[in-house]
Parts: structure tokens; C-alpha cells; sequence
């Protein structure tokens, strides 16, 4: 092999090159199956048993559960004059919430009420926590429906346990398949309900003995069944953690003086277990007797004892099987509780909490709450239940008439959104001495809830029309209610 040439030498001369010592030789004596740790990027997920517990938090817990589901389930089916009371008609284009009509061009209360619920939902967990997701959150509402219908089943968790760990029996088969029956007969009654929303739910109803629903609402009836299965049944506190992102962002709105659901370490530490009469302060132990009952309780399975957790949901299930424990030890309640962080670093008592409620950031979130809500109350009370719309006829700009007046073509659609039928009467002004002709009389009767297109010619004399447009106005008004007037501007082009 030839040598290397003094170009390459000299390039390869002064690069430094960092010698990497070999791998030491594997020792003999130790195992293989040592010597490599598997580092795994996801943790298993662990299936969460809660225990079922009473208490007030429990009983507030399902009082919420109930008033909820009332209204999801009962409000379709109530009826407001002649139909229904909440529906969403996407194919007419029309929404009715109790006594009011919405159009799509009223999209923007849609929007007014997104923007309600979130400043709602900020101004409440700033003051009291994740509250709404212990207590009214679809998601924690149907997980605890669920959860009531395994306990009634298959019993409390200590039983859901021992089931689970057993291999497959006729019992076993016979206890998972009523339990899954059920789960997706409220599933499926639910995806009913959903779109009853949208379709009137009792045409539904008539249908459902031959189940002839059309493909979309056959869709969404077993797409929203199956989310409430899977998500309740199935996924539970996997929604909260890594679903749900208000879980990821509700820190930001949480302060000093938050009320949130604490462990009182000071108190309760150290931790340990002992008779129910022992003198447990000479022994230097603390309150908590390590029972681990708080943990067993709680549906996401973390334990409060760790301190403030993303995954909290506020429920107060922790309280209450703490305050049973300490009930039954004879201690003071209140070892785990809804306080503050200012309160458990005594800074003030227990009993001014409330004294703290006001403050800036709660003041800034109720003050842009105030103002939207205000805003679309006025809006509301003030809405015109009559909508017209007006559009030239683009055929024919101008036509002069036999007796030398110059005429346009309008077309006039006026849309009642009220629930009586109403009279109306076209005018129009702007121009000198205008002329309305309509092409059904003078007055224009339009069911409840109903629309009438109407064709209507303006004249006007030559001399009070100059070359190019000029803007007129129509006004419709109510021959039968006089507070309903429209006035509705548009464009008359003369010579």
C-alpha cells in the first residue's frame, strides 16, 4: 500500500483526536439480565378502585349529580307553546331556548355565552378551587354515575378488587356483563338525549321501536353513547389528567388566598398508627394515623397528603373520609379541609377566609363578567323579534313608468321570530313623496315563527331623482303591535 501524501499529513496533523477507553468486559459472575435497567418513557396505568364514602361534601357531590341530570335528561321533553322548549333546529336554521328564537345571525350570543362560562369559571376558581370540576363537570358527573352502578353490582372496593384479581367464573362473567349492560344503556339513552337536542326529541321517541333514524342521527346517538361510555367507564381520571386542559392551566388563576382542599402536615405529622386510646403526643406522632382511607376514597388516586396536585378535582371525598377516621379516634375534624394556603400558614384563621374573597385578581375576573352579562341582558330585552332583509332586484335598475316616475324592485323578507303571528305594513322615505307598491296588499300577515318574502316597487317623482343612488329606507312595522318596527336601509338609482 503506498504511503500517505504530505498534503494529507499535514492536514491530519494538528486535528486533536480524544481517545475513548473500551468498554470494560462484562463481569461473569453477574448476571445479564442485571447488568441492563430499562428506563421506560410511560408509566402503566394503574387501575383506580375509589371506595365509597358518606359525608356533606358526598351528599353535595350528588345533589349536584341529580340537578344536572334532571335538567340534561327532562328539559327536551318539556314543551313551550306547542314545541319544544330547548331545540336547535340545524336544518331550519332556528333555536329556541324557552321563549327566545335565535337566528344564525345571532351567532354572536353564542359567542357572549362562551365567553360568559369561561369568565364564570374564572371568577369561581379563583375564589373556591377546581369546584366545578368536584362537583358539576360532565366528566365527574357521569364517572359517578358509573361508579354507583359498579358498587351496585359488583360491590365496594374491596370487592371490585378481589373480582378483578379472580380468574374468569360464571359469576365473574355474569357480574361484568350486567354491569357493562347497564353502563351502555345509560350510554346509549344519553346519546338520545344529546341529540334530542337537535332533532325533536319526541319524533325520536316515535321512531325508536323501529329505530328509523336517519344516518347522522344514527351516528351521533352511537358516537356520543360511546364517549360517555368509554370516557366514564373506562377512561375516568385518565380524562382529568391528560385529556382535560383546564386541569394543566388552572394554577395561573390560584393565589395565596385560594380556597383549595390541604392537608394540614403541621398538624397530622409525624404519621402513624395507634390504639384508639393511646397517648399518641408523648409517643411524638401526629394526628394522622396513616390509615390511608383518603386515598382510597379519592377517584383520581393520589394521595392529598403530598400537597397541592394538578390532578385534584376538588371533590371533598378526602374530607369526608378523613373527618370519619377522625370521628371515630375521637380527634378534632379538619385535618384535611377546604382552607387556603394564607390560612395554613396562619397568617389569619380559619374563620376569616371569607374576609379575603375580595381582592384584585377576583375583583378584575367579576368585573369583565359584570360587563359582558349586562351587555347581553341589554341585548336581549332590547332584540326586535322581527328581522328584514331587503335586496334590489339586479335584473332591472330602473324602469319608468307609464306616468313617468322612475321605479326600482325590491325584494323584502321579513322573518317573526316571535311566537304570535303578526300583521305588517311596508313604507319607505328617504325620497320626496315615495310610493310603496306590494305585491300583497297593503299589509303582510307572517305566521309565529314563520317567513314571508315579499315583492315590492318604489316610485318616486323624476325631479326628486338625480343621476346615480340615493339612499331610502324601509320601515316595517307591526299593524297589530306598533312597538314592532324595523327600519331597514337601501339604495333607490335613478335616471
Amino acid at each position: 500500500m503506498s504511503s500517505p501524501s504530505p498534503i494529507m499529513t499535514q492536514s491530519f496533523k494538528n486535528i486533536p483526536i480524544k481517545v475513548v477507553p473500551a468498554a470494560p468486559a462484562p463481569d461473569p459472575a453477574v448476571p445479564a439480565s442485571e447488568e441492563v435497567e430499562l428506563v421506560k418513557l410511560y408509566a402503566a396505568a394503574k387501575k383506580v378502585y375509589p371506595r365509597w364514602i358518606n359525608g356533606r361534601f358526598t351528599q353535595w357531590r350528588w345533589f349536584w349529580v341529580v340537578a344536572t341530570q334532571l335538567f340534561f335528561y327532562g328539559v327536551p321533553w318539556l314543551q313551550w307553546n306547542e314545541r319544544q322548549m330547548m331545540l336547535f333546529d340545524l336544518v331550519e336554521r332556528k333555536f329556541y331556548v324557552f321563549g327566545l328564537v335565535f337566528l344564525p345571525q345571532d351567532f354572536i350570543y353564542l359567542t357572549a355565552l362562551l365567553l360568559m362560562s369561561a369568565l364564570g369559571l374564572f371568577v369561581w376558581t379563583s375564589i373556591g378551587g377546581r369546584l366545578w370540576c368536584g362537583y358539576s363537570c360532565p366528566q365527574t358527573v357521569y364517572t359517578e354515575i358509573f361508579l354507583w352502578i359498579e358498587k351496585l353490582v359488583e360491590g365496594d372496593r374491596n370487592a371490585r378488587i378481589k373480582l378483578d384479581a379472580a380468574p374468569l367464573s360464571p359469576r365473574k362473567f355474569r357480574l361484568k356483563l350486567t354491569k357493562h349492560a347497564l353502563w351502555i344503556a345509560l350510554a346509549l339513552w344519553t346519546g338520545f338525549t344529546f341529540v334530542g337536542y337537535f332533532t325533536p326529541i319526541r319524533e325520536l321517541a316515535d321512531k325508536l321501536p323501529s329505530l328509523s333514524y336517519g344516518p347522522w342521527e344514527t351516528f351521533w346517538i352511537l358516537f356520543y353513547g360511546f364517549a360517555t361510555y368509554g370516557n366514564a367507564g373506562w377512561m375516568r381520571e385518565q380524562v382529568c389528567k391528560y385529556m382535560c386542559p383546564y386541569a394543566r392551566f388552572q394554577s395561573v388563576m390560584f393565589d395565596p388566598d385560594t380556597l383549595l382542599i390541604s392537608y394540614d402536615a403541621e398538624r397530622g405529622d409525624p404519621r402513624g398508627s395507634r390504639r384508639k386510646d393511646a397517648d399518641y403526643k408523648s409517643e411524638g406522632l401526629g394526628d394522622c394515623i396513616d390509615c390511608k382511607v383518603c386515598v382510597q376514597v379519592c377517584p383520581v388516586g393520589i394521595d392529598i397528603r403530598d400537597g397541592l396536585q394538578y390532578e385534584c378535582i376538588a371533590c371533598g371525598a378526602c374530607i369526608d373520609a378523613c373527618d370519619s377516621i377522625m370521628d371515630k379516634m375521637n380527634y378534632p375534624r379538619g385535618l384535611i379541609r377546604y382552607t387556603t394556603e394564607n390560612a395554613l400558614a396562619h397568617k389569619y384563621p380559619d374563620s376569616q377566609i371569607v374576609n379575603h374573597i375580595v381582592r384584585p385578581r377576583v375583583v378584575m375576573y367579576s368585573a369583565a363578567l359584570l360587563i359582558v352579562t349586562a351587555g347581553v341582558v341589554f341585548s336581549l330585552l332590547t332584540k326586535s323579534p322581527i328581522v328584514v332583509n331587503v335586496t334590489r332586484d339586479r335584473n332591472t335598475l330602473t324602469r319608468e313608468t307609464d306616468e313617468g316616475l322612475y321605479e326600482n324592485s325590491y325584494r323584502i323578507q321579513i322573518q317573526n321570530t316571535d311566537e304570535l303571528p303578526h300583521r305588517f305594513a311596508i313604507r319607505a322615505d328617504g325620497l320626496p313623496d315615495l310610493r310603496v307598491i306590494t305585491d300583497h296588499g297593503e299589509v303582510i300577515s307572517v305566521p309565529a315563527n314563520g317567513t314571508a318574502v315579499v315583492g315590492v316597487r318604489v316610485q318616486a317623482e323624476p325631479q326628486h331623482v338625480s343621476r346615480g343612488s340615493k339612499k331610502i329606507y324601509f320601515e316595517v312595522q307591526s299593524a297589530d303591535d306598533l312597538t314592532l318596527k324595523v327600519k331597514e336601509k337601501a339604495s333607490f338609482i335613478g335616471r
